[in-house]
């Protein structure tokens, strides 16, 4: 009788097996079939070609692989119904996940949170229940977070105060959440776009860390929530003492705003490296501009009107005396002690015309120097803005309060309001004059229309070059809801005007809707591009480019500029928020 060799059945057994072993599925294949056995119904057969005899998924449809292992998972839209497996939690290197507008059930399963790579969970547009498992706050490398449309209830999580990584989207909303918003929530990162709306959620809103900083639109259709920023009011028994409104302090560290943000691969294999030579540049161009966009959007706004004819040039006489009324005879104000010109003076000193826009004429006058009553004295040179006549919104008492306003405010980045002449015909706003050149010189160089501007020696403001070219229209600077007749100007207003200047300072790029933009409009050239996750060489400024190291805080910085230029005014941080922000920027860098 044969008797085989032990030899013989090794051999068959692994002629036998072999192929099965080595087309064995990997670790994060099988997860993903554990995906595919939870779909009860799949019926565009979006996942048929995922196949246990496959070697590796990351050919799938659906799936990302970076060196072999599963980085994205993305399966929107599907029409998938089913449940979430809790193997999802073993892809312990997918960053981003993504099963959005499909008819997931049941609850989320609390391993799931064990994929701690997770930069972007979406599961939003749902049929999804039960409450947010407490294990969420292990992804300390979330960025953005989106449960909403869904059924989850029970109260919010607290943990998620402690995601000091999130920095786009926490986006609960239309569930149905009950009890009181955290006020751990006012750890999160200014720069968190919160929404909570539609649940159940209700007593007073913390007033606490960057909540404070969030719109009312983020706690709309929760009618028993109370308290800023929304219009009901608190019941008396609920009102803590005016020392529990300030604001916490909100040292949390600055990171990556974006997660769909320009180059993603090479952010991944970024190593954490300085970035404060970039950075100071970055926050330093912002405070040499900002105080000349503080006097130009404050003039301009309250002068604005699609006149045909405004900010046309033309002789015109100043009366210092055209009645005896007060507000429509002329007054002279001095805001300082210090400054010894007089209007005379003014009149009869030499002007030139350094800049044009709808709100005015620009001047620099020179005086001081053998003429009025100071004669004998070195000249003074000041800039002085004649402003724009036609309306007759301008009354005298509103234009004292505002100009004396803005007088009292002394800070080095914001130039100096000397005096100002109040006339029924005639406006001037007298100021400091900055010898470093107009807002668009300090941005993208030299002006080349000031080398044509017309010189007159002692005139009066009458002669005006008409070939002076406006570098930038003002427009350009204007929130789209200021942009009409008769619109009301807020602080989101200047945001906005605050944020067109921040990418110009970050691209290089001038902000209208010429060739240099694709026709496009700056902000929505630059909020495209992220969108469609383009290389950050491609809007960068080239001056920044070489600044290798900072791309984190240069990312960081065109986020603050996208969220201050954002359509919908409450959705724009405060200006308190953004210089915080760019303070955060400069001291983490």
């Amino acid at each position: 009788m044969f008797i085989p060799s032990p030899t013989i059945f090794i051999s068959f057994f692994i002629f036998a097996f072999a192929p099965g072993l080595l087309s064995a599925l990997s670790p994060d294949g099988l997860s993903l079939l554990a995906l595919k056995a939870a779909i009860e119904s799949d019926p565009d057969g979006v996942l048929d070609s995922w196949l246990e005899s496959d070697s590796t998924p990351c050919h799938w449809p659906g799936v990302v692989c970076t060196h072999g292992r599963v980085t994205e998972l993305y399966l929107p839209s599907k029409r998938f119904t089913g449940y979430i497996p809790s193997e999802l939690g073993l892809l312990d290197s997918v960053r981003r996940l993504s099963l959005a507008n499909n008819n997931f059930s049941k609850t989320i399963p609390a391993h799931i949170f064990s994929a701690t790579s997770l930069v972007a969970l979406d599961l939003s547009h749902n049929c999804l229940s039960g409450p947010i498992p407490a294990q969420i706050k292990d992804l300390k490398a979330l960025r953005q977070l989106d449960l909403s449309s869904n059924l989850l209830n029970g109260s919010l999580p607290e943990a998620l105060g402690e995601l000091e990584g999130l920095v786009g989207t926490l986006n609960l909303s239309y569930n149905r959440f009950s009890g009181g918003v955290p006020a751990s929530y006012g750890q999160l990162p200014v720069l968190v776009s919160l929404d909570l709306r539609h649940n159940n959620l209700t007593g007073k809103i913390p007033q606490v860390g960057s909540l404070v900083n969030q719109g009312p639109t983020a706690f709309s259709g929760n009618p028993s929530l109370c308290g800023f920023p929304l219009e009901t009011a608190c019941p008396e028994a609920q009102d803590p003492s005016l020392s529990k409104h300030a604001p916490a302090e909100n040292p949390q560290k600055p990171s990556n705003p974006n997660p769909s943000s320009p180059n993603r691969g090479d952010e991944e294999r970024e190593e954490e490296e300085s970035g404060v030579s970039v950075t100071v540049p970055i926050i330093s161009g912002i405070s040499v501009v900002i105080g000349a966009v503080f006097l130009s959007v404050w003039l301009f706004r309250r002068k604005w009107r699609w006149n045909a004819g405004e900010g046309k040039t033309g002789k015109k006489k100043v009366e210092s005396d055209v009645d005896e009324e007060e507000g429509q005879k002329g007054k002279f104000v001095v805001m300082d002690e210090g400054f010894n010109l007089e209007l005379e003076d003014l009149l009869r000193a030499s002007a030139y015309v350094v800049g044009k826009s709808r709100s005015g004429i620009v001047y620099r006058v020179v005086a001081g120097s053998g003429t009025g009553k100071v004669s004998g004295v070195p000249a003074t040179v000041v800039a002085v803005r004649r402003l724009s006549e036609g309306d007759a919104t301008w009354r005298f008492k509103e234009f004292e309060s505002e100009v004396e306003a803005i007088g009292r405010v002394h800070h080095p980045n914001i130039v100096r309001l000397r005096a100002y002449y109040y006339a029924n015909d005639e406006k001037l706003v007298v100021t400091d004059f900055i010898r470093n050149g107009s807002l668009y010189t300090a941005l993208h160089g030299s002006s080349k229309f000031a080398t044509s501007a017309s010189r007159k020696q002692n005139t009066n403001f009458s002669l005006v070059n008409s070939g002076v070219k406006i570098s930038s229209p003002s427009t350009i600077y204007l929130a789209p809801e200021a942009r009409l007749p008769g619109s009301k100007f807020s602080q989101k207003c200047d945001v906005y005007s605050f944020g067109i200047v921040l990418l110009e300072i970050l691209t290089g790029k001038l902000p209208d809707e010429g060739p240099e933009n694709d026709g496009k409009g700056l902000e929505s050239l630059v909020r495209k591009a992220f969108k469609e996750e383009r290389p950050l060489s491609e809007i960068i400024d080239p001056a920044l480019m070489h600044e290798v190291h900072a791309k984190k805080q240069v990312v960081a910085a065109f986020h603050i500029a996208l969220n201050c230029t954002e359509l919908d005014p409450e959705v724009r941080p405060r200006m308190r928020t953004v210089s915080e922000s760019l303070d955060r920027i400069k001291s983490h860098g």
